[in-house]
């Protein structure tokens, strides 16, 4: 027989070593050379270091993050793109795109992404809106569908202008939103990408160092003018952490980010509480065709925590039994989380079969129930 409450120890004590503790953090602040910065982590929504960054200021290139999420929620990867008159020769960056000649909106995406590509920006705009301001008014409607306020754009680009501003808390927002989407999280990811057709082949090649740089480095956007100075929104993946980074005018970028993401990952960690399918029992089952349920938990659970020493237990809650009929999916127990004496999460634990109800008829009712159907035909 089952208990109702069976506890499983996990761990009294899993020790997480962290190269500094959160009181270090208050007081010790990393030295980085940005007007403006921030590290996100996208999951809990934490910001961990910040420096102004709720200061709104221009974004340059960084800009084509929107762009590209923009593009990509209206619009198909294969759709045909005609390069219009006026997204041929767009000042800054280009991918030297022709004035009438069709290109495929993926390839723009990558110019886009990876070269930067000003008219590659103009072109998608043209496409999907007939215009900049058009285009430009879908990116700040998805900006304020993501609850920013320091946020307008006036162009797909980025080059400057004093009506087109966001802040490092903003872009973070909007790179943690980029990195949902698997197709733009692939683009930003790839150092290099070649496009070859019957009459022409162009490779374009990501500027972001990062990719090089930094270990489980995901990309995401360079950008750069005389009046934004340097900008740069990075993204790092590892031991189950994503971090996104920001800096805006930001002399020495690249060492910025390796500083931010070190940051992160000496102050949190993933700590897996199970697998899917680690937790299963066998649940009594009463009035059934079968004495015994099999249930287990579907999906696995972890969660992110500061680094340092924790108590982590689990609590098995499971019914002494069930009662037929038996859904597959249905709910019959949970196991519960704690760390350090507090609930932090749990998942259900759910019968992984059907169990028919049994049939208690007699014999000569069965019998009975039978002739009167066969009478009724």
């Amino acid at each position: 027989m089952v208990n109702k409450k069976l506890i499983c120890f996990l761990a009294v004590s899993v020790t997480l070593f962290a190269l500094l503790t959160l009181s270090v953090y208050a007081t010790d602040t990393p030295n980085v050379s940005a007007g403006a910065a921030a590290l996100y982590e996208p999951v809990t929504k934490q910001f961990l270091y910040s420096k102004n960054m709720n200061k709104r200021m221009p974004m340059a290139s960084t800009t084509k993050i929107m762009t590209a999420i923009v593009a990509i929620e209206n619009s198909e990867l294969d759709d045909t793109v005609i390069i219009a008159d006026e997204a041929a020769g767009v000042e800054g960056s280009s991918a030297y795109l022709v004035s009438g000649e069709a290109l495929k909106m993926e390839e723009l995406l990558y110019a886009l992404m990876l070269r930067s590509a000003n008219d590659a920006a103009a072109a998608i705009a043209y496409h999907i809106s007939g215009g900049i301001e058009e285009f430009a008014a879908l990116m700040n409607e998805k900006a304020e569908e993501l609850g920013l306020s320091d946020t307008h754009f006036t162009n797909p680009h980025g080059l400057d202008d004093k009506e087109h501003y966001t802040t490092a808390h903003d872009l973070a927002v909007i790179a943690a939103h980029a990195l949902e989407n698997d197709t733009l999280r692939t683009i930003v990811s790839t150092y290099k990408k070649s496009f070859v057709t019957d009459d022409r082949s162009r490779t374009y090649v990501n500027h972001n160092k990062l990719l090089k740089l930094c270990d489980g480095a995901i990309g995401m956007k360079t950008g750069f003018t005389k009046k934004s100075g340097r900008c740069l929104v990075g993204a790092v993946e590892r031991d189950g952490l994503t971090f996104v980074t920001v800096t805006l005018n930001a002399p020495d970028d690249w060492r910025d980010h390796s500083t931010l993401f070190d940051l992160g990952y000496a102050r949190l960690e993933r700590i897996n509480f199970a697998n899917a399918n680690e937790y299963f029992y066998d649940v009594s089952v009463l009035d059934g065709e079968e004495q015994t349920v099999r249930v287990s938990n579907e999906k696995g659970v972890s969660i992110i925590v500061e680094k340092g020493e924790h108590e982590v237990e689990s609590y098995i809650k499971l019914a002494r039994f069930a009662v037929a009929p038996i859904k597959q999916g249905d709910i019959l127990g949970e196991v519960i989380f704690t760390v350090d004496g507090e609930r932090v999460s749990s998942v259900k634990l759910v019968a992984e079969k059907e169990v028919i109800k049994k049939d208690t008829r007699s014999f000569f009712e069965k019998l009975f129930d039978k002739f009167k159907i066969n009478k009724g035909n």
